[in-house]
């Protein structure tokens, strides 16, 4: 895929009437020769948009206008281009815990959660959120996450959670203002309610933080699991993670979670861990695939705003 089909893709499939600012921007940059030049420079996962505009705004660049964004991304391209290559798209969607839930509050408890390419953990707290399915309200405390579930009934309860660890090649920390500008600049332009919802879990995570280990998918994944307590059920998870992992790694981290015990979970695009048989999702946009130790349960938008499981 080129540079510019990558931005086009992007506009059309996640970008449309969810962010008409990066929808509008991302159709500007596929045809822009001058910044798609300037993307060749980088090795091709630091070419992806969600990591370009979130370095953008990071440095205070303009995402409004396409014309001012131009003129600062090619005025700036230097300290761009080195924050593209120093950093990954770290989306700490806590959204996504409602994707989770319906199958974590189905396993046998209490849980011991070990989140693969955990960013800054917010994804470790599923019992410390509230969650909204339609009329359907699960939890009293922290940040309301609604979800538009269809196909199957709501949870009726949260989790009970033991012990929660997460793994990541560059942990953030919730309690680094940097690191929070950093999660902060991820989250699209309009999209205020996530940025609430973002403090409210970092203040969660902070007040009683989880283990962080810096360490590689294949390489460190068994000895952090090994440090769940006996008396849990393991769940190795992870969401929108695996699309930045080269495929050969990728196969071998699949390999190395079918072996743990208790449970895998996995929110990841169908071309990223592909499954035969897939029913067509409901629409043209951009969805992830909810599976349990392999095997698909539902289709999944990517910030967790909505999920339809399968017949």
């Amino acid at each position: 895929m080129t540079s510019a089909s990558m931005y086009i893709e992007f506009a059309d499939r996640e970008a449309r009437d969810v962010s008409r600012t990066y929808e509008r921007l991302a159709r500007a940059v596929s045809g822009d020769k001058t910044v798609l030049a300037l993307l060749e420079t980088v090795p091709e996962p630091k070419r992806q948009p969600n990591l370009l505009l979130g370095v953008v705004r990071l440095l205070g660049g303009p995402v409004e206008d396409p014309v001012a964004f131009h003129d600062f991304a090619v005025s700036n391209w230097p300290a761009i281009e080195a924050e593209l290559r120093r950093r990954a798209t770290q989306t700490n969607e806590v959204g996504r815990c409602a994707l989770l839930l319906p199958v974590l509050a189905a396993l046998p408890q209490p849980l011991a959660l070990l989140e693969v390419g955990a960013a800054a953990g917010l994804g470790l707290y599923p019992d410390r959120y509230t969650y909204r399915y339609g009329d359907c309200q699960i939890g009293s405390s922290g940040p309301v996450l609604d979800c538009a579930l269809t196909g199957t009934t709501p949870p009726t309860r949260l989790p009970e959670v033991a012990w929660r660890a997460g793994l990541d090649l560059d942990p953030l920390d919730v309690t680094e203002p940097a690191d929070v500008a950093w999660l902060e600049a991820l989250i699209w332009p309009e999209h205020h309610h996530r940025r609430d919802r973002l403090r409210a879990a970092a203040a969660i995570a902070a007040a009683d933080p989880p283990t962080l280990v810096r360490g590689d998918l294949v390489d460190d994944l068994l000895s952090l699991a090994a440090q769940a307590p006996g008396d849990t059920t393991l769940v190795v998870f992870h969401t929108s993670v695996l699309y930045q992992v080269p495929s050969a790694r990728r196969t071998a981290f699949v390999d190395l979670v079918r072996e743990l015990p208790g449970h895998w979970i996995s929110v990841e695009a169908p071309d990223v861990l592909p499954y035969r048989g897939l029913p067509a999702a409901p629409n043209q946009a951009l969805h992830n695939v909810l599976a349990l130790d392999g095997t698909p349960l539902a289709w999944t938008r990517g910030h967790g705003q909505a999920m339809t499981w399968f017949a």
